[in-house]
């Protein structure tokens, strides 16, 4: 009989090679492009020559979507458990604590409300740097909770996805977030308020599964990775090779999983303009 043993510890994914916002004085996107660090941030964090959008988290995202980057956070402080008492290469409790450590977060996501082209407006911004923006019990009780306050005081809801989907030290707990979101935006729906998602490099897993293809309109940004299992285990598992772009947004629109493609730097304009459009009130410009 024939033993098999993993060499190599961890799964690597393609989404593992791209990088979050650069640090010092120069950034190469993936097409060999060197732009100054200081005209990327200007530029919204997109490379001016050849627009690939560089990872960025909840704190670029609420600069460019709120007015004068002035907004108020919202349950801050909530921070998972491990109530699975869960170890793998190590334990989940240290897991929580490195990762807390290293980015200055409580977890994958975080909320805030705050004016956008002078109207309330709540947006839930993902963090792929904390456990790969992985989405816990805390994620899904911040969105629910978001939602309670949208509903409550009647103001508009963005989720901004960037994932690579449930997280596995929590096991069902995790999986459990999918219908939870789920239903409370249906009551986000009775009451007629309106939910934007948007779609970021990576958008995968149990969020592709749930929040992030509900909204009222579905955007992305250009070029971002959408699916529920990622390429390599959906070629892996089929058998056959994959068509070009496979779970590019430019791929997902072409198949009507998507309304629109949003360039950042359109980003707060779209997201009013649509806001706008389903309230059926007067567009600003």
């Amino acid at each position: 009989m024939a033993w098999f043993r993993r060499k190599k510890k961890g799964i690597q994914t393609p989404t593992e090679e791209k990088k979050d916002v650069p640090k010092g004085l120069w950034y190469k996107s993936p097409t060999g492009k060197i732009v100054d660090s200081d005209q990327l941030t200007k530029n919204f964090y997109v490379s001016p020559e050849d627009g690939y959008h560089v990872r960025i988290g909840s704190k670029e995202y609420f600069e460019i979507i709120f007015d004068d980057d002035n907004y108020k956070e919202l349950y801050k402080n909530l921070s998972s458990k491990d109530p699975l008492k869960f170890e793998d290469s190590k334990k989940y409790v240290d897991r929580l604590k490195q990762a807390q450590t290293k980015t200055g977060l409580k977890d994958a996501i975080r909320t805030a409300v705050g004016e956008s082209k002078g109207k309330k407006i709540i947006v839930c911004a993902m963090d792929f740097k904390f456990i790969g923006g992985s989405m816990g019990s805390v994620m899904g009780e911040k969105i629910a909770r978001s939602i309670d306050y949208a509903i409550r005081n009647k103001i508009p809801l963005v989720i901004i996805s960037k994932s690579g989907g449930a997280r596995m030290m929590e096991a069902g707990l995790s999986l459990m977030q999918l219908a939870k979101t789920s239903g409370k935006l249906s009551l986000l729906s009775k009451a007629k308020i309106p939910y934007i998602s948007l779609c970021t490099d990576p958008t995968t897993g149990g969020t592709t599964a749930s929040f992030a293809m509900l909204g009222d309109i579905n955007i992305a940004e250009p070029g971002a990775l959408i699916g529920f299992a990622g390429p390599r285990v959906v070629k892996d598992t089929t058998g056959k090779d994959l068509p070009e772009g496979f779970q590019t947004a430019e791929f997902v629109q072409e198949h009507g999983f998507l309304d629109f493609i949003v360039p950042r730097r359109e980003l707060k304009d779209k997201i009013n303009l649509y806001v706008d459009l389903i309230l059926n009130q007067e567009v600003r410009v």
